[in-house]
């Protein structure tokens, strides 16, 4: 059950935040900020590269690169391939998982290791394996870590990753789909693939994206109250109901992905995830059974204090782009409200690309974390 008067009473959400999420939410325009600068010590803005990499391979653990993978693929567009190297092992530790390169890669191409731990050993091997075949390595990671010492040596480049004292003494290690966690992985290989003109994401750009994620902050923050605060608001609709998020436009795809692996890490809740218009086929059937919220008529007569509620579908609708031209935004809500399912719209205001996409992912960051503590995930 959802506690809602937690989420009105700022003392009582930082008391129950043990894992400082709402910290690394709020911080994120500094990460960023923190990484670029990082980035650019680290000597990635005076890189003069030969040309464009054939294919870009992204390895690393958890939520977090799959994300990191998933975003540059989609800015990155038909520039170039971008493959996220799935590990395999007999368990998610850190020292039981192993990466392998495809057989294909080579010389021509690019490997980006990023991980929020660093003492993965089957990343090191990976770049050994990586220097062996010719491959340029470009690593993102804690310093002083395995990791970062093995970057540190041959064709390669290592960034430190930007991370606060409190999360260096976090026990346990901070969650993969924690907010401050992903723009500090990403922010370095965003200012890279810029560099080699796979995707644009100038300074700038960069600081634009960060000056976005203090915008949602200042909204969605723990003082402002649920009436007016899109996360807080978001996280209150879903309690006790099924996210069926629809996403709209190519880069709230990502964000639609990175929401529901949120929910899952964080909260601890399962969501479904589709893009317009495939969605409306592929999750018509759902609608029309049991999870729509006209499908129990009993419902109504039960007992709201000794009996649970039933699980519902609640359509959660990403866009990025502006209402009117070529949209299935109404033929999603006449699918959903025709199934007297409810549904919750986001839209970021107008911006660039990456910073619309910036906004979509705080927001539901916010929203994620708001229902992990008030449902005491």
């Amino acid at each position: 059950m959802l506690d809602d008067s937690l989420l009105d009473t700022p003392e009582a959400l930082a008391a129950a935040d043990h894992r400082a999420l709402l910290r690394g939410a709020a911080e994120a325009g500094a990460r960023v900020r923190t990484a670029a600068r990082y980035a650019t010590e680290a000597g990635v803005r005076a890189l003069e590269p030969d040309g464009r990499p054939r294919a870009v391979l992204i390895a690393g653990p958890g939520a977090a690169a799959v994300s990191v993978a998933d975003l540059l693929g989609t800015l990155a567009g038909a520039a170039c391939p971008v493959v996220h190297l799935s590990p395999t092992g007999v368990a998610p530790d850190a020292g039981a998982l192993r990466w392998e390169l495809p057989g294909w890669a080579g010389s021509v191409d690019l490997l980006l290791i990023t991980t929020p731990d660093g003492g993965e050993p089957g990343l090191a091997l990976l770049a050994e394996q990586a220097y062996r075949r010719g491959c340029t390595v470009v690593a993102v990671a804690p310093a002083h870590t395995p990791v970062a010492e093995t970057a540190t040596t041959g064709h390669s480049l290592f960034v430190p990753m930007a991370t606060a004292p409190y999360e260096q003494d976090e026990q346990p290690p901070v969650a993969a789909s924690a907010p401050g966690v992903l723009w500090a992985l990403l922010t370095p290989l965003l200012a890279l693939l810029d560099r080699i003109s796979l995707l644009s994401a100038p300074p700038e750009a960069l600081e634009a994206v960060a000056d976005r994620l203090d915008q949602v902050a200042e909204r969605c923050g723990p003082a402002v109250a649920t009436y007016s605060n899109p996360a807080k608001t978001l996280a209150g609709e879903l309690a006790d109901a099924l996210p069926v998020i629809w996403t709209e436009g190519t880069s709230a795809g990502p964000a639609g992905r990175r929401f529901a692996a949120a929910l899952a890490e964080l909260a601890g809740r399962p969501a479904l995830v589709a893009e317009l218009p495939e969605a409306l086929a592929e999750h018509s059937a759902l609608l029309a059974g049991p999870l729509a919220a006209g499908a129990d008529p009993d419902d109504f007569f039960r007992d709201r204090v000794e009996e649970p509620p039933a699980l519902h579908a609640r359509v959660v609708l990403l866009r990025d782009r502006p209402i009117g031209g070529l949209t299935a935004a109404p033929a999603a809500r006449e699918l959903a409200l025709g199934h007297d399912t409810p549904i919750s719209e986001l839209e970021p205001d107008p911006g660039d690309e990456l910073v619309t996409l910036a906004e979509l992912i705080a927001t539901t960051d916010f929203a994620a974390v708001y229902l992990a503590l008030a449902s005491g995930s």
